[in-house]
């Protein structure tokens, strides 16, 4: 069975909508969550693929979040190993941070929706392709300059980068397919978690857009299914168990 692992920032943000999409193509995931001291895996060699999802700080905000070199870490180890990482806002700059971006943790917060635009780099490219010409929410915390040679696939209205591929196995996206407006509720639910002052007129256009997010959240998926190859089953390493002998 394909086996996804996915690292999970605030309480707030999971999987989403994607969910039901995984499970519908018998794809089972395990989240790790290291905002509450829960270790990362030291190996991609039980996984498939690696999802990094948002979060409520700027990964440049070490004090905030202190496990983010270990994750630097994990996500090199998937890239490696050449396995599909797919990552969505705090794990799209994680992503950016790593090809070799300029991170800050300025602006707090960035939320808005926008038209999705194919850049020259995005042609042909199944993801790209897929959100061209369709509403998007963008969220994340903190910002990326992209470096020289990384060139984004996708912009929004004013031509900022909200989607790139760093490498082949690597998607990193500022938009947000994954979220649904029980979500968005949550977070201003969530306690102590900064918000963005517009968070309500967020909320009443996901309401308004839900059912063309829907379609474009499965095209998505469609399409990183066919760049990523994210039916194919990788060669896991065997899970050895010590039977140690009872002397009593």
């Amino acid at each position: 069975m394909k086996h996804f692992a996915v690292v999970q920032h605030t309480y707030s943000e999971f999987l989403g909508t994607i969910e039901n999409q995984l499970e519908k193509r018998d794809i089972g995931f395990i989240y790790f969550r290291p905002f509450v001291g829960q270790d990362l895996p030291g190996s991609a060699g039980q996984f498939d693929a690696l999802f990094l999802l948002g979060g409520s700080r700027p990964p440049a905000d070490r004090e905030a979040c202190p496990w983010v070199d270990d994750e630097l870490r994990l996500l090199e180890v998937f890239r490696r190993a050449q396995r599909p990482v797919v990552a969505f806002g705090f794990g799209a700059l994680l992503l950016a941070e790593q090809a070799g971006a300029k991170v800050s943790a300025e602006p707090l917060h960035t939320a808005y929706w926008t038209t999705g635009h194919r850049t020259a780099a995005g042609e042909r490219d199944a993801l790209a392709e897929a959100v061209d010409g369709r509403r998007l929410l963008v969220m994340y915390n903190g910002s990326a300059v992209l470096p020289a040679g990384v060139e984004p696939l996708v912009v929004d209205d004013d031509g900022n980068w909200i989607a790139i591929r760093p490498q082949r196995e690597c998607y990193g996206m500022l938009f947000r397919p994954e979220l649904k407006p029980g979500m968005l509720e949550d977070m201003i639910m969530e306690a102590r978690r900064p918000v963005p002052d517009n968070i309500s007129e967020l909320l009443a256009e996901a309401r308004r857009e839900w059912k063309d997010t829907e379609e474009t959240r499965d095209r998505v998926i469609v399409a990183l299914v066919r760049e990523l190859d994210l039916m194919k089953e990788r060669k896991k390493m065997p899970v050895f168990h010590l039977n140690v002998p009872d002397n009593s």
